[in-house]
């Protein structure tokens, strides 16, 4: 292994390394090569290449170049500018997006057109250009700080980058109070490569985490939205939210759930969210799909369901009335912190109020139930609630469970005793109302 330079900079030459151009996208390295061919620099950086080095297929292939913005967009006809807080260039490939991006340069002294900071320092404008060295400097973590030269086909690791990578490591790239200010939402990105690598955070990049966890609270909803899919959708959902309530980094996303979990910490919701963890993780590993709609349905269904008792106590609804009203208040409070939208909102709150009719269905109705398009994702919430609860919920969740498994007549003949057990409960709670006790008459004087 090659010495890094006074600058920490490595170069492994392409005999000392695994990576393949095969291992590289079509569209990324057509990208790669018009640049370079077009007098440009142009690096495979980050997630791609530390991936293959890893031997993982990468999700992603992102590209940094000393080309502007504005170059990047004259030279490819299908590309398209994104981004607020920093440029970047899209190239579009059918429904493959190859992402490049200038690289970046420091942002002391400079005007805040193109880069500014707010009073706790996280940055809010970046659009400052500069050289691969400062490009690599501003990087997060130093297993991301890894460049594939198209050019010669040599890596370029910095700060140590190749060697965390081989210690199993995840390190913050310059002072970790500092970074995370800039940026709060790498104290997640520290947590999902740690589980995602099978790595440990460096102590000195996971100290400062607790302390600063509440700045989260100041991130875009928006942008949490996304980051909140790639915590949990991946298949390591379980070892997230065990990380991040190891680093007091949960509660600022979802204060509804954890308000519930410290007032009963070892208590329902509790259960609830060890059950939809494994039942996410287990779902992806086996190419299931997983939405976001029921995933919120879930997560929410215990502060939703404090909400409509707090509700139908202050104001007399009924029960369906009280969730419904609560449905509002629970969705908007989490919507501050992550915004969900409303193509999975509102299916979620189908699936809450189902909840109340698989309650109440357990009869011929269940047939008419059993057609809804959102069945079964009521259904699954059904059986999560059952195996985090126990009682009613887990009888009802059996009881669905033994109409569906049941063929035609099997099916009839379960709603025909369930009706049947539903009149005589009824018949006798009237007779209990019928019976009151005699009035005692006044005696006589």
């Amino acid at each position: 292994m090659p010495e890094a330079d006074e600058s920490g900079l490595t170069i492994v030459p392409r005999d000392s390394h695994d990576i393949s151009r095969r291992q590289i996208s079509e569209n990324a390295l057509k990208v790669l090569y018009r640049l370079s061919k077009s007098g440009y620099k142009a690096y495979l950086v980050g997630g791609g290449v530390r991936d293959i080095l890893l031997g993982l297929e990468p999700k992603d292939f992102d590209i940094v170049t000393n080309a502007t913005p504005e170059e990047i967009k004259r030279l490819f006809r299908n590309s398209r500018l994104v981004g607020r807080r920093f440029r970047l260039a899209h190239i579009v490939f059918g429904r493959d997006v190859i992402e490049v991006a200038t690289f970046r340069g420091h942002h002391d002294n400079k005007s805040d057109k193109i880069s500014k900071s707010n009073a706790e320092g996280r940055l809010l404008r970046d659009n400052v250009y500069g050289t691969i060295d400062e490009d690599a400097e501003r990087r997060d973590f130093s297993v991301n700080a890894l460049y594939y030269d198209i050019s010669d086909f040599s890596i370029h690791s910095y700060s140590g980058g190749i060697q965390d990578l081989r210690a199993r490591t995840i390190r913050l790239i310059g002072d970790p109070e500092t970074r995370y200010r800039e940026d709060p939402v790498r104290m997640i990105r520290a947590v999902r490569f740690a589980t995602k690598l099978d790595m440990q955070i460096e102590p000195r990049t996971a100290d400062p985490i607790p302390a600063l966890a509440p700045l989260l609270s100041d991130i875009p909803a928006a942008r949490m939205y996304e980051e909140v899919l790639k915590l949990f959708f991946s298949g390591k959902a379980k070892a997230n939210y065990d990380m991040m309530q190891d680093f007091g980094l949960f509660a600022p996303l979802f204060p509804q759930v954890q308000q519930l979990l410290n007032e009963a910490p070892n208590g329902t919701m509790s259960k609830m969210l060890k059950a939809i963890m494994d039942s996410t993780d287990r779902r992806v590993i086996q190419d299931k799909p997983v939405t976001p709609a029921f995933f919120y349905a879930a997560m929410l269904w215990y502060p939703l369901k404090q909400r409509a008792d707090d509700i139908a106590v202050e104001s007399g609804l009924n029960t369906y009335d009280a969730h419904v009203a609560a449905m509002g208040d629970v969705m908007e409070q989490q919507c501050r912190t992550i915004s969900i939208p409303r193509r999975f909102s509102t299916p979620a709150k189908d699936v809450w109020l189902l909840q109340l009719r698989l309650e109440r269905s357990q009869n011929t109705r269940a047939f008419k139930l059993l057609e809804n398009a959102k069945f079964r994702a009521a259904y699954d919430l059904l059986l999560l609630r059952g195996e985090a609860e126990g009682g009613t919920p887990a009888k009802n969740a059996q009881w669905w469970t033994d109409f569906i498994n049941a063929d035609e007549q099997g099916r009839s003949e379960i709603a025909k005793k369930s009706r049947v057990g539903n009149s005589r409960n009824r018949n006798a709670n009237q007779r209990k109302r019928r019976r009151k006790p005699a009035s005692k008459k006044p005696a006589s004087e």
